[in-house]
């Protein structure tokens, strides 16, 4: 049947023939589908007045046809009559049992709702089943939209629309409180981003003033230093331009002035350098005083007051054991005697009418001590003593800014050690 099918197709709109008409070179078309080709075909002035030229779609032969034009062409009798018996055979048959093969589908099972065979009512699945008519079932059944509908009252549409119109109350109203804790939850992290950005800028701000006192400390040494540097390298280029000197006269003045120079240079002493420590730092402070602090009491978090300060120097001096610290030679006692004498010293200072009885008791007490240490041990304490003057004189250039709270401390150990030792 495909086959058939295919040769019953116009080769112009691939459907079956529509009044097929026949061409002078005994190929068929349908009528329209000629018409169509006639009026996009060229006219050509070589053919006779009233005659229209056609070219075949199949052979591309040129004909011409009568005035008429398409009417004027024979109908294919033979195949309309193909087509026409084609296309009755080929109306819808009824439906096959998908379980009995080419037994027709031909009562309606009531029970089941479907069509069915004679043998699936007597042998198969549907045995025993009432069955009835299609057409009878339909008709039967054809009614029963209206009468559904019936039941479906006013009232019941009435509530329907009610409960439509709370569930979108209710909807809303959630929609609204989820939208308030939305925007609650964004103020209270906001809240939160404030508070931590403040304590932030705070831990920033005292790491700036940390670095603005390192730059105060320092700064003004690098620059000493670079201007000694520069000194020096003038007074290279001045000794290059005196060795160059040819007049004897000019040569003494300026070796002279240049000896001079050297001389100043070479007395004027280079800077100390400083070992400033950085307290407390900022990441150890964190880690010790934040991780017990809570959301609500993130605005209370404590800030460090980070400064800096200069590091002992005999400390320091023995940590790195170096061998040039005066401190490192003084023994325990000599300590103690180099302490008396400080201590003894800072009494008649501060009170030199009033402290003279209790200056002088002291010194018979520490002269006694004195004696019983031997005169070794006195040399060894002044010795000490003079280049720890040395040092102290260096440390109070460097820790100028914090001598009062040092010295004041460092007075009261004193006086609680001399105590200490004389009372033994």
């Amino acid at each position: 049947m495909d086959n058939l099918e295919e040769d019953l197709t116009c080769s112009v709109c691939y459907s079956l023939f529509s009044d097929p008409r026949v061409l002078p070179c005994s190929h068929t078309f349908c009528k329209t589908c000629l018409d169509n080709l006639l009026q996009v075909s060229t006219n050509y002035s070589i053919w006779r007045p009233l005659r229209v030229p056609l070219k075949c779609p199949n052979c591309r032969s040129v004909m011409e046809l009568p005035p008429a034009g398409v009417d004027a062409l024979p109908t294919n009798v033979s195949l309309r009559a193909i087509i026409e018996k084609y296309q009755r055979d080929s109306d819808p048959r009824p439906p096959s049992c998908p379980e009995h093969n080419r037994q027709p589908l031909n009562m309606y099972c009531i029970q089941d709702r479907q069509l069915i065979c004679g043998l699936c009512l007597t042998v198969g699945q549907h045995q025993g089943h009432a069955i009835d008519d299609l057409q009878a079932a339909f008709i039967r059944e054809k009614q029963t939209p209206s009468r559904l509908l019936a039941r479906l009252s006013e009232q019941r549409w009435v509530q329907a629309c009610e409960l439509g119109e709370q569930l979108e109350q209710e909807k809303a109203r959630c929609e609204g409180l989820v939208r308030q804790d939305r925007q609650e939850v964004n103020q209270f992290f906001q809240t939160l981003e404030a508070v931590l950005a403040r304590k932030r800028q705070a831990y920033l701000e005292a790491l700036d003033k940390a670095a603005a006192e390192v730059s105060q400390a320092y700064d003004p040494l690098i620059h000493r230093v670079k201007e000694l540097q520069e000194e020096q390298l003038d007074l290279v280029s001045l000794g290059s331009s005196v060795e160059e000197e040819d007049s004897p006269l000019v040569f003494l003045e300026k070796a002279h002035l240049f000896r001079e120079r050297v001389e100043e240079f070479i007395k004027t002493p280079l800077p100390s350098v400083l070992n400033l420590s950085v307290n407390p730092r900022a990441a150890e402070y964190l880690q010790q005083h934040w991780p017990a602090v809570t959301v609500g009491s993130l605005e209370e978090a404590p800030i460090p007051k980070v400064s800096c300060c200069t590091r002992c120097g005999g400390a320091e001096a023995e940590a790195r054991g170096d061998e040039s610290d005066p401190w490192r030679e003084l023994r325990p006692t000599s300590f103690a005697v180099l302490l008396g004498l400080l201590l003894l010293l800072a009494v008649l200072w501060a009170n030199p009418v009033g402290g003279a009885s209790l200056g002088f008791s002291l010194l018979s007490r520490f002269s006694q001590l004195v004696h019983g240490l031997g005169s070794e041990l006195i040399t060894s304490v002044w010795d000490t003593a003079g280049s720890a003057y040395t040092v102290a004189e260096a440390a109070v250039e460097r820790c100028g800014t914090q001598l009062s709270s040092v010295g004041e401390k460092a007075f009261q150990q004193l006086a609680a050690l001399f105590k200490t030792l004389t009372s033994h």
